[in-house]
């Protein structure tokens, strides 16, 4: 009951003071939400959509269209390089593990959202995002503490961070009832990666789709090792070899349906992937070839149903079903030989409800349910079951300059282990947020953002529960954001700049009870999980992008972003001597400077597009000292790209020149990475 009381409170400390100032009457509204965008329901004329349609209170960056085509990106970690405020690790070559960590809070924080849905992983709470094509994705969107929208599921509520991917919705021309897409791409790393896209028009409120890929390739590449000793400068090593064990072979198969109902629309989506892949490992101890190899399966089936019950009353139901293994191998007995498989399961429910009290004021209250297993053929593995309850309830309100966004998540998890049956664990967090935008001008298109959002991430299955390294007591990790922002903009009719774009924020996240592997007894051989970082991130993220016609049949679009971080660790070790030497030092891979370009040229037929990505210096440990320190990197990406239309079908050739300059870099010590590689791409649209 006291539970119920706080929700109510803090709900209606947020929404009550907008009473006074909405009194305008309801008007009729079709939602927009869950990745059931608008502008899917507007490819059928027998469908009839009003809505509201306003700049977003946090905007995102996005890529989408020809500018997420043009970049020479393998997968979707490729692309996301591209956004301001993100850290990719990069395990190097094609099939290597890439995971994503915005804002320096951990790539446990972020919540990955697939049409609408989050990807889960329970057992370590990373999500491979080189496992994602960019084949049938129509945007990606990264946007910082939350959506802005109201009208999504409670999970939408509880990430720090969060990247929206959107495949391609089915489209149809009026004498046209199914579209094919090939496409068929090869080059260096051995790399063969076909991919097909059919969609079907089986009426006119209905349409499916299938996609398929296969990637093969054999991930060797030349690279420089070379090494400098920190104290003398002396070169320790300095020596050219070839990348190995870097092989992947990966299947995908995505099948769905999409419909509409009166007022309102659906879709069903299921997913496969298999692979098997090679770990590289890192290079150390003058050891150049590793043997461990990894293979996954990974399947879901997901929902999402969404209908205006009413002018004023929108419903979204989202339902999913998960299943994924993963079996990994290590051969070799001169280390230690593991053959151990793990299975993961989830099953996730959703129900969001949205009113509109009045025409510039809506509420919604969501409510979710999931459950996730793991299992393990790991001695002494406690198969973990975990239920989580989330209750979300939110409401924004438009005054005209003014827009706010309030939210509150209530979150109930429930844990057990087996093997442990009298110990069982209960955990309740309450996590609000509160967002608002300014516009002070009516003569110009500027506006100020601000955001304050608490949010909390819960160990891991491996954090708890790992064969003798896992703490069963740990607490969820929390974090408390702080964003100072604003967005001016302006598009003119005639001139060589058509629009223009800039945009920036200053920010301040504290993560506390951040979860780290501590020695466990005197020695240094035995670890386990605790709960003692901290962390302390102040930061400034820059972006500006323009559109100009430089000729009647010449555009040029130009995308810039500049990300400054002082990622502070402050965490208080029980060795006092390792604390002198890490205290207030900056996180691990976490640059002080970094930035993108990102370039494209089009005449007619032709296209042209220019990439740059720099990371400025690091250290690879909290103890900033001269060892841990890794010198800063950059590499250019260059692709031309050739269209063809005829009368039945369109095509396109594109050549794509990676790492220009052939630099020798590494995104994590001891992972280096490819020098200057190719690919040829042939895609054919009937």
């Amino acid at each position: 009951m006291n539970s119920f009381k706080l929700i109510l409170f803090c709900v209606a400390a947020v929404i009550l003071p907008g009473i006074a100032h909405a009194a305008r009457p309801a008007a009729s509204l079709q939602p927009v939400a869950g990745g059931m965008d608008l502008a899917d329901s507007l490819y059928l004329p027998e469908v009839v959509v009003s809505a509201k349609v306003q700049r977003e209170i946090i905007p995102a960056q996005t890529l989408s269209g020809n500018e997420l085509k043009g970049l020479n990106s393998f997968s979707v970690a490729d692309a996301i390089r591209y956004f301001s405020g993100i850290q990719i690790k990069d395990y190097g070559g094609i099939g290597g593990l890439k995971t994503v960590d915005i804002r320096s809070m951990g790539s446990n924080h972020m919540g990955v959202f697939y049409d609408g849905i989050q990807l889960g992983n329970a057992q370590n709470g990373q999500i491979d995002l080189g496992k994602y094509s960019l084949d049938n994705l129509e945007s990606v969107t990264l946007y910082n503490g939350q959506k802005s929208e109201i009208f999504q599921s409670a999970r939408d509520f509880g990430t720090s961070g969060s990247i929206y991917l959107r495949t391609r919705y089915p489209r149809f021309e009026s004498d046209k009832s199914h579209n094919l897409r090939g496409i068929l791409r090869s080059g260096s790393f051995g790399l063969i990666n076909p991919s097909l896209l059919w969609e079907q028009k089986l009426s006119t409120s209905l349409s499916a789709t299938f996609n398929t890929e296969w990637v093969s390739a054999n991930g060797k590449y030349a690279y420089r090792y070379r090494r400098i000793h920190p104290v003398t400068h002396e070169v320790v090593y300095d020596t050219t070899a070839t990348r190995e064990n870097g092989d992947v072979n990966a299947l995908r198969l995505e099948g769905g349906l999409h419909g509409f109902v009166p007022s309102g629309n659906w879709k069903l989506k299921t997913y496969f992937y298999s692979s098997e892949r090679g770990i590289p490992g890192a290079i150390v101890n003058n050891v150049w070839k590793r043997s461990q190899r990894q293979w996954d399966q990974n399947f879901f089936t997901q929902g999402s149903f969404l209908k205006s019950v009413s002018p004023r009353y929108d419903i979204l139901i989202n339902t999913k079903y998960a299943h994924d293994r993963m079996r990994y191998l290590n051969p070799d007995t001169t280390l230690m030989y593991i053959d151990n498989s793990f299975t993961q399961q989830e099953a996730y429910l959703s129900l969001v409800n949205k009113y509109a009290l009045l025409s510039n004021w809506d509420i919604s209250l969501a409510a979710d349910w999931q459950w996730n297993g793991l299992q393990s053929d790991l001695d002494g593995f406690r198969e973990p079951t975990r239920y989580t309850t989330l209750i979300a309830a939110a409401t924004a309100a438009d005054f005209g300059r003014v827009r706010l966004q309030g939210s509150i998540l209530g979150s109930w998890i429930y844990e057990s282990a087996a093997g442990d049956e009298q110990r069982r664990s209960a955990r309740e967090q309450f996590t609000p947020a509160l967002f608002l935008t300014y516009k002070p001008l009516d003569s110009h298109n500027l506006h100020i953002r601000a955001f304050y959002k608490q949010s909390f991430r819960m160990p891991t299955f491996n954090d708890l529960y790992y064969t003798d390294i896992g703490n069963v007591d740990l607490d969820p990790e929390e974090s408390h954001q702080y964003n100072l922002g604003a967005l001016y903009d302006k598009s003119f009719n005639r001139g060589v700049i058509r629009h223009w774009e800039i945009k920036g924020d200053a920010y301040l996240n504290r993560v506390t009870n951040k979860i780290i592997a501590v020695p466990k007894g005197n020695g240094m051989y035995r670890w386990m999980m605790t709960n003692l970082g901290q962390a302390e991130i102040k930061g400034v993220d820059l972006s500006a992008s323009a559109i100009s016609e430089v000729h009647r049949e010449w555009q040029l679009n130009l995308r810039m972003t500049y990300t400054h971080q002082q990622a502070r660790d402050l965490t208080r070790r029980p060795n006092k001597e390792l604390e002198k030497i890490t205290y207030g030092g900056q996180i691990a891979y976490i640059p002080w400077h970094s930035g993108s370009l990102v370039a494209g040229l089009q005449h007619r037929l032709w296209q042209l597009n220019y990439s740059f990505i720099y990371v400025g210096e690091r250290y690879r440990s909290s103890a900033n000292t001269p060892e841990n320190y890794e010198q800063p990197w950059y590499t250019s990406d260059l692709s031309l790209s050739r269209s063809f239309t005829h009368d039945r079908f369109s095509s396109k050739l594109t050549l794509e020149v990676n790492n220009l300059f052939s630099q020798d870099y590494e995104v994590v010590l001891n992972y280096p990475m490819p020098k200057r590689n190719y690919k040829l791409t042939l895609t054919v649209e009937i």
